[in-house]
């Protein structure tokens, strides 16, 4: 009814409008009207009880605006990939190629969750027409940076204290072979033959996911050496300051490394540090650790996974004197490895949930979805051959006592060893594959 009175309106106005138009003599441009028209009287026309509504616009209830989804990346990293002779038997083919394909299956799930899967090169690249060498002056096929691509890694960590095991010729291979081979991965830490771009900080590697900016810092206490090698500078990063004789002071972080996280705090989201350092086989970080992981976090540093002790060390959130915050994992240990002893085979994955709540608060770790998984790394003996990574959860007593380490050793890992470690270490920061993954029926 409302729209008919209105179309109504409309049509009487048109017409009174029509009807004042053609009053005129169309003979003449100047003649004056023979009689002023009638004016006309809209209540003619509508009814007393119709009146005319009118929509008051203010009171309108708008169209609400839709809640942005929560924007979320993931981060995933293991430890040292040391390749021994066990590893280097395992992965010799046939017809004497090599394939390190097996070395990830286990965890593939995890890296194809992961938006950021970080590995720790502990072994050089240093060419194959050198021989394939173990501890301790290592060199590994590039079979393995091959299998490290197909698995899915996308940050490769090259700075570790047996980068320079090859020489100076040994360290260019391996930066160049990832970067002419697998370019989609970031290589840390080691600079090829390439000249860098000179606008640009070649420590700092920047890495976009989801529309936000990655820094990562990696750098290595030393390179085995107590004096810097002069060919290595320009090619190896190093965490620790060095005098003008080129020594090294392997209990502090340079002002370098400092300066390197400041710079990258400007350019990214989000800066990681993966510092090779600490003292080997030990559980407990150095006081001099928790020093520099305080001026590092003070520096800008957000997120820090260390390496080279060969064991699991602590998970923990530091908050500095100055009121900075960021998560630390001291070291993961191992990866692959056929080292000796059970706290060598006890190992951990970190996982890192990044989220930004598109509140305006940004991009930060969320810390209810951050911890690290507990792994065994399970190798046979006579021959002594890798074969499998395991989660704890998934590991058993009548595995331990299948253990290479048994026959290799006499030393028979246990269930309430490994249970003891992950308690001790990793504590409440400790996850399970559904806390990652989720549990069957959610998928």
């Amino acid at each position: 009814m409302k729209s008919h009175n209105f179309l109504r309106l409309l049509l009487v106005c048109g017409t009174a409008l029509f009807i004042s138009a053609c009053g005129t003599d169309s003979g003449s441009d100047h003649a004056e009207p023979s009689a002023q028209p009638t004016p006309y009287d809209l209540t003619d026309t509508i009814a007393p009880e119709e009146e005319i509504e009118f929509i008051d616009l203010s009171k309108a209830t708008p169209t609400p605006t839709p809640t942005p989804e929560p924007v979320r990346v993931s981060l995933m990293m293991v430890g040292d990939n040391l390749l021994h002779t066990g590893i280097l038997n395992t992965g010799k083919q046939a017809d004497g190629s090599y394939n390190f394909d097996f070395e990830f299956q286990d965890i593939k799930e995890f890296i194809d969750a992961a938006d950021i899967a970080i590995i720790n090169q502990e072994t050089p690249i240093g060419g194959d027409d050198r021989p394939f060498t173990s501890y301790p002056t290592f060199n590994s096929p590039t079979a393995v940076a091959d299998a490290e691509a197909k698995a899915g890694f996308n940050v490769v960590l090259g700075a570790t204290n047996h980068a320079y095991d090859q020489g100076y010729s040994g360290l260019i291979h391996f930066a160049d072979y990832y970067h002419n081979a697998h370019p989609e991965i970031l290589l840390c830490g080691i600079h090829g033959s390439e000249t860098p771009d000179p606008d640009k900080n070649p420590r700092i590697y920047l890495l976009e996911i989801k529309g936000y900016t990655f820094a990562f810092i990696n750098a290595t206490y030393s390179h085995n050496w107590e004096s810097v090698a002069s060919d290595a500078i320009g090619h190896l990063d190093f965490l620790c300051p060095y005098d003008n004789s080129r020594k090294l002071d392997m209990t502090k972080v340079s002002d370098q490394v400092l300066e390197d996280i400041r710079e990258a705090d400007t350019l990214a989201d989000m800066v990681i540090v993966c510092p090779h350092w600490g003292v080997e086989y030990t559980f407990t970080p150095m006081p001099y650790q928790t020093t520099m992981a305080q001026q590092m976090i003070d520096a800008g540093a957000d997120l820090i996974i260390g390496a080279h002790p060969h064991v699991v060390e602590p998970v923990e959130w530091i908050t500095t004197d100055s009121g900075n915050t960021a998560l630390c994992y001291y070291s993961l240990g191992n990866y692959t490895s056929t080292q000796d002893y059970p706290e060598r085979v006890y190992e951990a994955m970190a996982w890192v949930s990044f989220e930004d709540p598109m509140d305006g608060s940004g991009l930060h770790i969320v810390k209810e979805k951050s911890g690290a998984l507990s792994l065994i790394n399970h190798y046979s003996y006579g021959p002594m051959l890798f074969e499998h990574v395991y989660l704890l959860e998934d590991y058993s007593e009548d595995l331990c006592l299948k253990h290479g380490l048994v026959a290799r050793t006499g030393r028979t890992p246990h269930m309430s060893d490994f249970q003891k470690w992950e308690l001790q270490l990793l504590g409440e920061y400790a996850l399970k594959r559904s806390d990652v993954l989720g549990s069957p029926s959610e998928e």
